[in-house]
């Protein structure tokens, strides 16, 4: 273990966390990207929103996915992680749907771009901080 990690221990495993929440910085770096590419804001902000509000969703699941685990019953912890993980993706596809065709296509077109750089950005960290911390609880993101 490195000596700074050891002399602080509350820092030791945060590689993994900030990994799994690469997700949020691509976001926050996607708005100057739209701005400058002249992309239709619209599409950013459905496409963001949906898109944080699908975090919390799966934030909230993961923590009743837990609790039912601790309380043995995986019925239930399956049916909470099916339901956040399609959730999420319904809820992502409406506002992409939504946003082409309330504003213009090509706002539903970016929106759609910029969900296709979240989810494949979440899905490799996700993966990457399982491989660095394979005793963690693991996440549903």
């Amino acid at each position: 273990m490195p000596v700074a990690a050891a002399s602080h221990p509350s820092r030791a495993n945060h590689g993994p966390d900030l990994i799994r929440n690469l997700d949020l910085l691509v976001l926050l770096l996607g708005l100057p990207v739209f701005l400058l590419a002249d992309a239709p804001i619209s599409g950013y902000l459905a496409a963001g929103g949906a898109w944080i509000v699908g975090r919390i969703g799966v934030d909230v699941a993961a923590r009743r996915r837990t609790e039912a685990l601790r309380n043995g019953n995986r019925s239930a912890a399956l049916g909470v992680t099916a339901f956040a993980v399609m959730g999420r993706i319904w809820l992502v596809a409406g506002a992409i749907l939504l946003v082409g065709l309330l504003d213009e296509r090509e706002a539903g077109l970016a929106a759609a771009v910029l969900s296709l750089v979240l989810v494949t950005v979440s899905l490799i960290s996700s993966a990457v901080a399982q491989m660095l911390d394979p005793e963690s609880k693991g996440a549903l993101r």
